[in-house]
């Protein structure tokens, strides 16, 4: 029985969007003016400042993009990977294992090579780097190939066996080889169009193709970022789009599925898409004022330098750490003895590095202290 609807890719004229130009003027212009004013507040800080603010952002992006698919990677080993890739000195870098390692290589070759054509090779590097033991956790998956001809239809579906409900179904996989040729050869194109605007199309058209077996929504963001490089024109990443989409995953698969059941004009995406882009360029700024918060503390540490030690878990409390800091786990992360960690916090009390969180005894719990506090 033919279905009551047709998906986006079945519909006559596909790939050939159409968009509401006078819709998406007002917000293209307004992000664009929020990427510019973000772009100048960078450079006008040093590049160390500059430097650990990008890697904060990128840190981020790898970090959400995998989260939106379910996967949670560890931040340290993320971190430690761009910053040895960027070549920045980090404090207590860690080995990053093989699946953070891929991921990271592919945000990177996407965002730092913006300006390299996509190929299907490309592509394909990608989405080994994804799967280095080429499976997707328990399932084995092929590897750096569009999904097999022979394979079951591609389909996102929710709800319990007997009661699915299907949101979406791919393009039949004999359709790919041609779809992604249409799609590299214009993601190369020039075009008299605005690069923001690309960000978003070829989001959506990727993902909407779906060639690969897994990894299609982490290489679809990765795609948005290398076209966003190009709008801002630089290798520095100050905002982290898929951090966005994270915090509104839900609307965001919303969206997709309504314009992928929709028709060519995918003016709504669009709409969706700049407005989300300017909610990122906005919590932007938050992390650039943890950067500076974060050089003015070191910088009043440094008048009277703290032990490796402290260092290093004084970097962990600023980067990512969650709950708050215990002898115990002061320990830990320093690799040392109970005895050790409660000298080396009795000295970052003194100095007002760390205060006491509210509550004593085997519940006491420590924080980073105010700036202001911390004597030289």
């Amino acid at each position: 029985m033919r279905r009551k609807f047709e998906y986006i890719h079945e519909r006559p004229g596909w790939p050939q969007f159409t968009w509401d130009t006078d819709t998406l003027s007002a917000p293209l212009a307004a992000v664009r003016h929020k990427q510019g004013r973000l772009l100048g507040r960078m450079e006008a800080l040093g590049f160390e400042l500059r430097s650990e603010a990008c890697l904060a952002v990128l840190t981020s992006d790898v970090l959400k993009s995998s989260a939106i698919e379910g996967e949670m990677l560890n931040p340290e080993e993320v971190r430690s990977s761009i910053a040895r890739r960027l070549r920045l000195n980090v404090a207590g870098i860690v080995k990053a294992g093989r699946d953070v390692e891929g991921v990271v290589e592919m945000m990177l070759d996407a965002t730092q090579k913006f300006d390299a054509p996509l190929t299907k090779a490309r592509l394909f590097d990608w989405h080994a780097s994804l799967f280095p033991t080429g499976r997707s956790g328990m399932r084995r998956m092929i590897v750096a190939a569009w999904r097999p001809v022979e394979s079951d239809p591609m389909q996102v579906v929710s709800g319990h066996l007997g009661h699915e409900k299907v949101h979406f179904e791919a393009p039949d996989p004999r359709r790919i080889e041609s779809e992604m040729a249409e799609f590299i050869h214009w993601f190369n194109v020039h075009k008299p169009m605005d690069p923001v605007l690309t960000a978003a199309i070829a989001h959506f058209w990727f993902v909407t193709i779906h060639p690969f077996e897994d990894g299609n929504g982490r290489i679809a963001r990765a795609l948005a970022d290398m076209s966003l490089a190009r709008a801002d024109g630089t290798r520095d990443r100050f905002y982290s789009m898929s951090s966005q989409i994270e915090a509104e995953r839900k609307d965001y698969y919303l969206r997709l599925e309504a314009a992928q059941r929709g028709d060519l004009n995918i003016t709504r995406w669009l709409a969706w898409f700049l407005e989300c882009l300017g909610r990122a360029i906005d919590r932007a700024g938050q992390t650039l004022s943890a950067v500076r918060a974060k050089a003015d503390l070191w910088h009043r540490i440094n008048q009277n330098p703290v032990n490796d030690r402290q260092r290093s878990v004084i970097n962990r409390l600023l980067d990512d750490f969650k709950g708050s800091l215990t002898t115990s786990k002061y320990a830990k992360l320093a690799k040392c003895s109970t005895d050790t960690a409660l000298r080396d916090i009795s000295e970052l009390l003194e100095r007002g590095i760390l205060t006491r969180n509210p509550g004593g005894g085997r519940s006491t719990s420590y924080r980073i202290g105010d700036v202001a506090d911390v004597s030289k």
